[in-house]
């Protein structure tokens, strides 16, 4: 596999298939900028930049090198935070940080330059709030001040990838890579035939699109996984196609590129988007992905259910189409045959009558998986609910709709009391565990909540920080 870094080709006759950039970096290279700090893409402190080709231009992304594989970046550049000092000292940003007070104990401080940096060079994601950039960093030391501070201070940081485009371009090709490391081997196909055709020849091997999930059961789980096929470099897997009547986003879509589009659907499917772990994790993780592992608490596919979205699945044989709940059996347990793939998602764009609302909670704010994750689509017209769509993450074993409570709200009046009898079918619905996270009567209570929320939100109210901050 080979890579660009700092504008010099490397090169490598074996490659770990669930070896952490994070650990090549440091124990290979001996790049010990980068640091670990939590090794599940949750601190930021092993931030680097990765650059894909794109025609003539290079998108830069920053990425969790912790939970990243290393043949994730066969074919692409990479930078650390080693590479941003150039001969005449640090480079502006770094030198704003110093002279800022921006670092104390330091250990974070790798992570914040180079999230920072990406944004001063306008990589994905830099249109977002400098707090927005830097929410999957932490730091236990300097109360963030200092480095919000720094991050506003830096503007537009001029960069020259001519040549970087260019070698990019000479490492390309259409052709699978592969590679074998013991008992384990690994694939990175090019295009959606050839994944087609290396499922059907093993079933059972491990997809890794963005790794923000599985990176995790290398990392804390210690497993072995044998065979393993990335697929972030298939182009088809990467599409956005928005018409009047629907989106339909590629399995291979990150959550940081369907950001907007998903805003353009609904403004609250863009805010839940955008609270989807630190920009790193939605540099990386996948609409896909986050769909095809089947996790319980999931944020995307509640509010894609109760969107009313459809799944396509795809295989040698050819393809199929199911509503996406049906797609999630049980815990742990989808339906998705020997050889298939997740393909895409479409959903329907919400009609003039629909009542919408979607609402996360967690116990931090930023970067933090779901207690509870409610989407409702109520269709009312003269005053009466003709249809209602509602889903939970959170709740049960899968992502699931509420169909008590959806029959309590379909033909009654879009009223308070109405509202108010429909939270008490939720306990039909429902026998959330406790956890961690929240216990069951939390997330009975929250949910209730969640929908009652939505009643006063019809109504012109604030009900959240968000909205009262913004009127």
């Amino acid at each position: 596999m080979r890579f660009i870094l700092d504008g010099e080709t490397v090169v490598l006759d074996e490659a770990d298939p669930t070896g952490t950039l994070l650990d090549h970096l440091r124990y290979r290279m001996a790049r010990t900028g980068t640091k670990e700090g939590c090794a599940e893409g949750d601190c930021g402190a092993c931030t680097v930049l990765v650059g894909t080709l794109a025609d003539d231009r290079i998108i830069w992304r920053s990425v969790n090198a912790c939970i990243l594989f290393l043949p994730m970046i066969h074919g692409k550049a990479l930078l650390t935070v080693e590479s941003l000092a150039g001969k005449d000292g640090l480079n502006p940003l770094q030198a704003c940080m110093a002279a800022n007070g921006s670092s104390q104990c330091g250990f974070c401080t790798p992570g914040f330059v180079m999230s920072l940096y990406g944004r001063s060079i306008g990589a994905c994601g830099s249109s977002l709030p400098v707090e927005d950039v830097i929410a999957g960093n932490l730091c236990r030391c300097t109360g963030y001040g200092p480095i919000l501070a720094a991050g506003e201070a830096i503007g537009t940081l001029e960069r020259d990838d001519t040549a970087l485009v260019a070698a990019l371009k000479a490492l390309a090709s259409d052709e699978t890579v592969s590679g074998r490391l013991g008992g384990q081997q690994w694939f990175l196909p090019k295009s959606a035939d050839a994944l087609a055709a290396l499922l059907a020849e093993y079933p059972d091997a491990r997809l890794v699109a963005g790794a923000t999930d599985v990176g995790l059961w290398v990392t804390k789980g210690l497993r072995t996984l044998e065979t393993v096929i990335f697929v972030g470099d298939i182009a088809e897997l990467q599409t956005i196609e928005e018409t009047d009547a629907a989106l339909t986003i590629g399995a291979g879509v990150r959550y940081a590129d369907a950001h907007e589009a998903f805003a353009r659907l609904h403004p609250d499917l863009g805010e839940l988007t955008r609270r989807i772990g630190g920009l790193q994790v939605r540099n990386a993780g996948t609409v896909g992905g986050n769909i095809a592992n089947g996790s319980p608490i999931g944020d995307g596919p509640p509010a894609f259910i109760a969107l009313g979205a459809d799944l396509t699945l795809r295989s040698a044989a050819g393809r199929r189409t199911m509503a996406l709940e049906d797609y999630f059996l049980d815990y742990g347990k989808q339906d998705r045959r020997p050889g298939e793939f997740v393909e895409s998602v479409t959903i329907p764009r919400p009609g003039p009558d629909d009542v919408i609302h979607i609402a996360k909670l967690s116990r931090r704010f930023d970067s933090d998986i779901s207690a509870v994750c409610g989407a409702f689509r109520l269709t009312v017209r003269e005053g009466m609910i003709v249809a209602a769509r509602i889903a939970f993450g959170g709740m049960a074993a899968t992502p699931k709709r509420a169909l008590a409570c959806e029959a309590a709200l379909t033909g009654q009046p879009f009223t308070q009391a109405t509202i108010e009898r429909a939270t008490q079918a939720l306990g039909a619905d429902y026998a959330p565990l406790s956890d961690v996270r929240g216990s069951a009567a939390y997330r009975l209570e929250s949910a209730a909540n969640l929908l009652r929320r939505l009643w006063h939100r019809a109504q012109g109210e604030a009900v959240s920080v968000l909205e009262l901050d913004h009127g």
